[in-house]
């Protein structure tokens, strides 16, 4: 956090998020990259991990929105500066 830091302890499983200025990026070397190629990849399911997967959000209504008119050209500043002031009356 800005001008210090927190210690903070949760329960795991837990989502964590940080904003893009906490770290200056690492870049990993050709040789590490190789390393870990040949390292195995452990696959966990949620229920090996103990969390439930089962969907906490229901969808009640998905409304596509309103089509939007067409634009109208004009043949000038001062129309446009018309049309602006008396139909949109945005100035």
């Amino acid at each position: 956090m800005d001008g210090g830091f927190e210690v903070i302890e949760l329960d795991l499983p837990a989502v964590v998020t940080t904003d893009l200025r906490l770290n200056e990026p690492r870049y990993v070397t050709l040789p590490s990259i190789m390393k870990a190629k040949k390292k195995p990849l452990d696959i966990l399911t949620p229920v090996e991990l103990g969390v439930d997967p089962a969907p906490r959000l229901k969808t009640l209504k998905v409304v596509e929105p309103a089509a939007r008119k067409a634009g109208v050209r004009v043949p000038d500043v001062a129309t446009l500066i018309d049309k602006l002031r008396n139909e949109a009356k945005v100035i």
